[in-house]
C-alpha cells in the first residue's frame, strides 16, 4: 500500500519507518524541512515539504493512489482538517489523526474521522502501571465514555456460568483470560477460580459493576 503521513516528528517518523520495514511506500509531509533529519538514512520514501491540507502537497505526496492518510502533526485543527481533505476531497476512506485535546474526540467522530487523543491514552497508560490491577481501563473509545476494563469477581461467582453474571450486572462479558489465553465467552462458559473478566460498558457504569460483581450472588440486592 502507499501510505501518507503528515508531520514528521518522533511519531511520525517511527510510523513511516515501520511501515516502509513492512513493504508499504510512504510519503511523508512536513512544513518544516529540518524534520526530516528525522528519517533515517536509507529511508526510500518521498520527503515533502508544505503544510499538509494544501491540495498541491498532498498530490505531490501521492495522495491520489494512497491507501491510508496519517495526521500526527502537533497541531490539533491541521491533524482535523488535512485528515478531512484527504477523505473528502480525495476519497481515502482510511484516515487516522492525532489530537491533544480529547473533548473534541466526539466531534470528530462525528465527522467520520478515526482519533488517537495522545494524552489522555498516554496517562490511561501509565496510571495502569502505578495503581492497582483494573483501577484503570484496558481502554476507552476517543469519546472517554465506553470502558474495557478488568473487573474482580467474588470467589463464589465460581462455576456460575457467565451469562448468568451477565444478567445480574447488566454487562456484557467481553472476554476471560484464563491462564493466560483469551476466551470468547459462550453460551454455557463458566467461571473458573483464577479467570481475569474483561467487561465492556459505559464508564459511567462501572462503579455499578465492581460493586455488584465483587460481592457473592446471594448478597446482591
Amino acid at each position: 500500500m502507499h501510505i501518507v503521513i503528515m508531520g514528521c516528528g518522533r511519531v511520525g517518523s517511527t510510523i513511516a519507518h515501520i511501515l516502509e520495514d513492512n513493504g508499504h511506500s510512504v510519503a511523508i509531509i512536513d512544513r518544516d524541512p529540518q524534520a526530516f533529519r528525522r528519517l533515517r538514512a536509507g529511508f526510500r520514501g518521498r520527503r515533502v515539504t508544505g503544510i499538509g491540507f494544501d491540495r498541491d502537497v498532498l498530490t505531490e505526496a501521492g495522495i491520489e493512489s494512497a491507501s491510508a492518510y496519517v495526521a500526527v502533526s502537533s497541531g490539533d485543527n491541521s491533524n482535523i482538517i488535512s485528515a478531512r481533505v484527504a477523505r473528502e476531497t480525495f476519497g481515502v476512506d482510511n484516515v487516522v489523526a492525532r489530537i491533544y485535546d480529547s473533548r473534541r474526540a466526539e466531534i470528530y467522530q462525528r465527522l467520520g474521522i478515526p482519533t488517537v487523543a495522545t494524552v489522555r491514552w498516554t496517562a490511561d497508560q501509565i496510571l495502569r502501571r502505578v495503581l492497582p490491577e483494573g483501577a484503570e481501563p484496558l481502554w476507552r473509545d476517543p469519546t472517554g465514555t465506553v470502558v474495557l476494563a478488568e473487573v474482580t469477581v467474588n470467589q463464589a461467582w465460581i462455576g456460575t456460568r457467565v451469562i448468568h453474571l451477565e444478567d445480574r450486572a447488566h454487562a456484557r462479558i467481553a472476554f476471560i483470560n484464563r491462564m493466560g489465553e483469551a476466551l470468547v465467552v459462550k453460551h454455557d462458559t463458566m467461571v473458573q477460580e483464577g479467570d481475569i473478566l474483561h467487561v465492556i460498558a459505559a464508564e459511567s457504569d462501572m462503579d455499578r459493576i465492581n460493586k455488584v460483581l465483587a460481592v457473592a450472588p446471594e448478597e446482591d440486592h
